[in-house]
């Protein structure tokens, strides 16, 4: 959803790469709650937002990306002849 690398994420959350790897792989047994609310924290502040089951309409909880990720890039109906480099 963000295109943020595992490096980041631990950067910016203070989680080992290692740790993050195992949550995703659903064997984070050594996990503790701070890690996952540090990750959870810095998600947020990337654009994500965690949602409880039924919010948003229906079905179980979920993610939502709140902001577009910028990508100094152009647009498809922004191109034109007159910026094609």
């Amino acid at each position: 959803m963000l295109d943020v690398t595992i490096d980041r994420l631990s950067q910016e959350s203070g989680v080992p790469a290692l740790t993050i790897l195992q949550i995703e792989a659903n064997s984070g047994f050594d996990a503790t709650h701070q890690d996952h609310a540090a990750l959870k924290t810095v998600l947020e502040r990337l654009g994500v937002r965690f949602l409880e089951p039924g919010e948003g309409g229906q079905g179980g909880e979920g993610l939502r990306l709140v902001t577009r990720a910028s990508d100094d890039g152009l647009r498809p109906e922004e191109l034109t002849a007159a910026n094609d480099d």
